[in-house]
């Protein structure tokens, strides 16, 4: 068995960057002990050894290595459930980088063009990176949202137009759109099905004026034909909304995830109400597990006032939502940064209390982007991953990002500047 290691030692002896790995990479045994590990409501005293990358508490035949995590606060890794920037575009490994600094170590992708994440194979998904998952191309209608970012792109000569239909989105305008394209969506092997609902409640008005040009989206009754198809291949669905329509349309069709909460880049001139989510389709989404992604820290702020407004929008919806247990899956919809701001703006809206928002960030998120892994907890026979802590972020949620080690599957990790 071997000797305390003090953290600071550890950091500077093991620089170990985001690598390329194989299948055949032997993961030490480890001890670790003397820590504040979270249960989910709080951090209790613990110890626990990763062996073959799974957390346990029976001691193994044999110890490499033994950490002294002298009092410091332990979670699971954060996660990130609506994110574009490690798309396979550009600056991977950057971005990569950024990821792990932040200790989010699991990503979703909620619209990604296969040409691009094609190349990521053995950049992403290993013991020394993040974990990401891609929708691929997204299910909008002529005219919809995301065409219009496409176009935009295009023109600047950022993307082609093979970035374009059968790359970013998919148009289904009817049914026989859906039939004639399923087969290639299917080919490019997705991980979930994006849709996009956008102010569902005026489909028929906006479906052919020009004026809501990337403001459209998806027939609503098209949907629940998408998502009886999208089950029957396994595939989740995931909706982008805007309104509260949409999140109703979005529940009666049986997704599995909503994306965005209604408002989320609500203009200083709207009617809010259209934003305010029915008590009884929070109940719906409690009753059947339905993900709800937040991504309410990227608004355009006009003022001080609009962004109270919003605030209180916001508020409003999280505490309906909690109050029927509605599980909440944290994402930034964020091009550049990671999950860290929005979990800073959901503490400073204060709706859920320290130990809720840490379940949230760590546990519901990371089941939002793999629901069939065990991670998220720090719990027997769980993957050995997770974040240590030098300050306690039950006293000051800041501390989330005192970082001192980062585990992945029994794999310690630093971050080269």
């Amino acid at each position: 068995m071997g000797l305390p290691i003090p953290l600071l030692s550890l950091l500077l002896a093991l620089a170990i960057t985001p690598r390329q790995t194989t299948d055949s990479v032997t993961t030490p045994t480890y001890q670790f002990i003397h820590g504040n590990w979270f249960d989910g409501q709080g951090f209790s005293r613990a110890s626990f050894f990763s062996v073959n990358g799974i957390l346990t508490s029976k001691r193994p035949p044999k110890i490499d290595k033994l950490f002294d995590l002298a009092g410091k606060y332990i979670l699971p890794p954060y996660a990130d459930a609506h994110n574009h920037s490690i798309d396979g575009f550009k600056r991977v490994e950057e971005r990569i980088r950024k990821y792990l600094t932040d200790g989010v170590f699991y990503v979703k992708n909620p619209n990604s063009i296969p040409r691009y994440t094609k190349g990521l194979l053995g950049k992403i998904n290993i013991s020394t990176s993040v974990d990401v998952i891609f929708s691929n191309g997204g299910l909008t209608v002529s005219g919809g949202h995301p065409i219009e970012l496409v176009r935009r792109n295009t023109g600047l000569g950022i993307f082609t137009e093979k970035d374009a239909e059968g790359g970013m989105y998919y148009i289904i305008d009817n049914v026989t759109d859906l039939d004639r394209k399923w087969a290639r969506i299917i080919a490019d092997k997705p991980d979930f099905i994006k849709t996009y609902l956008l102010y569902s409640e005026e489909f028929s008005k906006r479906r052919d004026d020009t004026a809501y040009f990337g403001w459209k989206g998806l027939n609503p009754l098209l949907l629940p034909e998408i998502v009886r198809r999208a089950h029957h291949d396994s595939l989740r669905v995931s909706t982008h909304i805007e309104s509260a329509k949409d999140f109703h349309n979005a529940l009666v069709a049986g997704v599995d995830e909503i994306n965005h909460m209604p408002g989320f880049r609500a203009d200083s001139a709207s009617d809010f109400s259209r934003y305010e989510i029915a008590e009884e389709d929070a109940r719906e989404a409690g009753s059947k597990g339905v993900f709800v992604v937040t991504t309410l820290a990227g608004s355009d702020v006009l003022s001080a006032t609009y962004q109270e407004k919003l605030d209180r929008l916001h508020i409003r919806n999280l505490n309906i939502l909690k109050k029927y247990h509605v599980r909440m899956a944290i994402g930034s919809d964020e091009y550049r940064q990671t999950s860290v701001r929005e979990a800073m703006y959901l503490a400073h809206l204060r709706v859920f209390d320290t130990a809720e928002l840490l379940r949230a960030w760590c546990e519901y998120t990371a089941a939002a982007i793999f629901p069939k892994r065990k991670i998220g907890r720090l719990e027997e026979g769980y993957e050995a991953s997770f974040v240590v802590l030098s300050g306690n972020p039950m006293q000051d949620f800041a501390n989330t990002q005192k970082i001192d080690l980062r585990v992945k599957q029994g794999q310690i990790m630093t971050i080269e500047p």
